[in-house]
């Protein structure tokens, strides 16, 4: 009887701790996402691609956002080269599902809807495919606290995130790395199975009107052992900004 009360007990124990583990997971998602709400932001971007020869090519965007997190709708539009001056993605964000995404080519004056099943291709040849290009809002994961591990010298919390049961996504899983001090992201690996496929690594993480931010985004591509950095300038935060900029009669306006 007692050999079978302690076993009980034991199992209630643990049972405690693995809900409070994936509490506390949550809840330091949720923190993170907290911290960086704004009601919209715009930066300028180059992006250095380097290939698996050691090629890099420069590529420059402007990048315009409205509302925040699964409820926002953002543009990029490229500023060069001149080969893809002009190319614009719009992309609307929902907080239940996977995002709604069009891509405008100026050269045939139209744009075509991105399908989902081709989410997982590379966009305008970064290693950044149009999935990792949405704003996904924390409840379309499940989140399990693994540890503690330092990156780049910051303690952080690693996270592995999992699509909520329904939600699309080319990735099974992910490993998240969010820095203790700050709650900003310092790297995510994104696994299909067993096989790690692309990382992103933030760098130079400064404050922005009160918004810890990384200004360098190294997303590396593990099958095509290639990378590209984004660096961002003129980053604001909250600056004025109408839905109306974000339609698809704006992307052919603009153009």
């Amino acid at each position: 009887m007692n050999r079978v009360s302690a076993g009980f007990r034991a199992a209630i124990v643990g049972s405690v701790v693995l809900v409070c583990a994936a509490q506390d997971s949550r809840q330091i998602v949720d923190e993170a996402q907290n911290r960086t709400q704004s009601s919209s932001q715009r930066y300028e971007g180059t992006l250095r691609v380097t290939d698996s020869k050691g090629k890099t090519t420069v590529k420059k965007w402007n990048y315009e956002r409205i509302g925040s997190h699964g409820a926002s709708k953002a543009v990029l539009r490229f500023s060069a080269p001149a080969e893809v001056k002009g190319v614009a993605l719009l992309v609307v964000n929902h907080p239940d599902r996977a995002s709604d995404q069009w891509l405008y080519a100026p050269e045939i004056g139209r744009e075509r809807r991105i399908a989902l099943q081709d989410r997982s291709t590379r966009f305008f040849g970064t290693d950044f495919t149009f999935e990792d290009l949405e704003e996904r809002d924390v409840s379309q994961y499940e989140y399990k606290l693994l540890g503690e591990e330092l990156i780049e010298g910051a303690a952080c919390w690693k996270i592995e995130s999992r699509p909520v049961k329904g939600r699309s996504s080319q990735y099974s899983h992910s490993y998240v790395w969010i820095r203790k001090d700050s709650y900003a992201f310092a790297r995510i690996e994104n696994y299909r199975g067993a096989n790690s496929v692309r990382r992103l690594q933030y760098s130079d993480i400064r404050k922005v009107q009160g918004i810890w931010t990384a200004h360098k985004l190294d997303m590396f591509d593990v099958g095509r052992n290639s990378h590209t950095v984004l660096m961002t300038e003129k980053l604001e935060y909250n600056v004025p900004l109408s839905d109306d900029q974000f339609t698809l009669q704006s992307l052919r306006r603009s153009s």
